[in-house]
């Protein structure tokens, strides 16, 4: 069930049921992941699980030297679209005055 707040500062009630799909799996060497996702995809809860698995290992520097090239990269995509869409603002909420030239 999930649960909601009107003005995210209300009383709690209830919104819906939502769908998720578990994984729990147990590698050779005894790292265990868990994952919980949204809606029914169970390729990704196997993938997620053993992502956290691989996690709990000792630390990987090959594992940990991927993530944290992908975590660039995406940070670098959601830089260059937030410049992108900067460069197209429209302040639709300027005065009269502003309109017409004034100070």
């Amino acid at each position: 069930m999930v649960r909601g707040r009107i003005g995210a500062t209300g009383r709690p009630f209830n919104l819906g049921e939502m769908t998720v799909t578990d994984c729990m799996l147990r590698l050779t060497d005894g790292a265990v992941g868990y994952a919980c996702v949204a809606g029914r995809d169970p390729r990704r809860a196997e993938l997620a699980a053993l992502f956290d698995a691989l996690l709990q290992r000792k630390p990987e520097s090959r594992l940990e030297a991927a993530i944290a090239s992908f975590q660039r990269k995406q940070d670098q995509r959601r830089e260059t679209a937030s410049r992108k869409a900067a460069a197209t603002k429209v302040d639709f909420f300027a005065s009269n005055a502003e309109r017409r030239g004034a100070p």
